[in-house]
């Protein structure tokens, strides 16, 4: 049986390259970070003389009134009005989650060289034939490498680090949602260092380590760039190549992830992981850990089972998982360089990734409603070992 619903999705496009009237949307996105940056001081003394917070309606009324009465900012007239009250919104929006202890600081200032963006609702652009937009007075084409489907509520554009410009699609589409295969199988995988995933079977996944396989050629490229003088044009040059070589690593693991996370959600029904503290293991591994980024894996896991009806399980990181016998339960002390587990108490001999694997598989089936689901786990982790 197929149903459909209505879902939220982003389509990405990059905009052809012509430095004349690009220019424009750069000065654009630039006057977007001025508008934050200048709001941004406005709370922080407000809040110094007051002890206050400035609300969201009365910030909008003073910056329109800037923009319409003073000389000094009536170059805030050239970013559309709804795309400043954007800026003003996310930068409430900052604070809420500040206020409401979902995020660790307030709001920062940003620098005009970030990647930076601005956004566009009702007003400011109209969608041509082919692959043409029209963004104020200009026609600008971008690469449409794909269809757009659903009704257009928002254009962003975006500048990444090597100012190339990017068009964002917020649309809402209504899709066909077919009864989802599957395969009844639940599944608990490892994160390392020496392998990026050990699954419950002992299948091991290599991560590429994108960007140790880029370092050289970084280190080559950043030592030039820092032979030229400072403010020259080649200079410039050099920390855009910086940049890109950046974006491309970036991009390769990004693919990787994502055809990775299409294969586990194709072979399991529930995929069990383990909740783990990146910071402190960035403490201890450093460039190793970034490069496999366990964290954006797991966020594109969580996505792409959500679209296709799986489930993810996460279990607490104070679950012993590596120095407990995936047989007998038996928990022993567990040295890093160890990478075989020898249980003290019946004997087994294993993989101590797979071995962890196993009792995170065991820890996510045992978290599950579906006791017969959990019941055929526990028969098939025994036969394993």
């Amino acid at each position: 049986m197929v149903h459909s619903i209505e879902v939220r999705k982003t389509y990405k496009y990059r905009l052809y390259r012509c430095d004349k009237r690009d220019q424009h949307l750069h000065r654009q996105i630039n006057i977007a970070g001025t508008v934050f940056n200048h709001a941004l001081a406005l709370q922080k003394r407000y809040y110094r003389l007051t002890g206050n917070y400035i609300p969201l309606g009365q910030l909008k009324a003073h910056v329109a009134k800037l923009r319409r009465e003073t000389e000094r900012y009536a170059y805030w007239k050239q970013l559309g009005s709804q795309a400043v009250q954007d800026v003003l919104e996310r930068l409430d929006d900052g604070y809420q989650r500040f206020f409401k202890q979902l995020a660790k600081r307030p709001p920062k200032y940003k620098k005009m060289r970030q990647r930076q963006s601005f956004t566009l609702k009702q007003a400011g652009y109209k969608l041509l034939d082919g692959n043409q937009i029209k963004i104020g007075r200009y026609v600008y084409k971008f690469v449409k490498h794909r269809e757009m489907h659903g009704t257009v509520k928002t254009v962003t554009i975006k500048r990444d680090a090597a100012h190339r410009l990017w068009l964002l699609f917020s649309v809402v589409e209504e899709i066909d949602m077919p009864k989802q295969v599957t395969t009844g199988q639940i599944a608990g995988f490892d994160f390392g260092l020496k392998t990026f995933l050990t699954d419950h079977n002992g299948k091991q996944y290599i991560s590429g380590l994108y960007h140790l396989h880029a370092l050289r050629r970084l280190r080559v490229i950043q030592s030039r760039k820092d032979k030229k003088p400072h403010g020259t044009n080649n200079r410039k040059k050099a920390a855009k190549l910086i940049a890109r070589t950046h974006i491309r690593v970036a991009d390769k693991r990004r693919d990787a992830h994502y055809k990775l996370a299409h294969d586990l959600c194709a072979a399991f029904d529930v995929l069990c992981f383990e909740d783990l503290k990146i910071d402190g293991m960035k403490r201890l591994w450093g460039r190793k850990v970034s490069d496999l980024a366990f964290t954006q894996f797991m966020s594109i896991v969580k996505h792409v089972a959500n679209v296709r009806g799986k489930e993810v399980c996460v279990i607490s990181r104070w679950e012993r998982t590596t120095g407990k016998c995936s047989c007998c339960g038996h928990v022993q002390a567990m040295e890093l360089r160890e990478r075989t587990f020898h249980c003290d108490s019946c004997g087994l001999i294993l993989d101590r990734d797979h071995n962890a694997a196993i009792n995170i598989m065991r820890a996510g089936a045992s978290a599950q409603t579906n006791r017969e689901t959990v019941s055929r786990v526990r028969e098939t982790t025994r036969s394993l070992v």
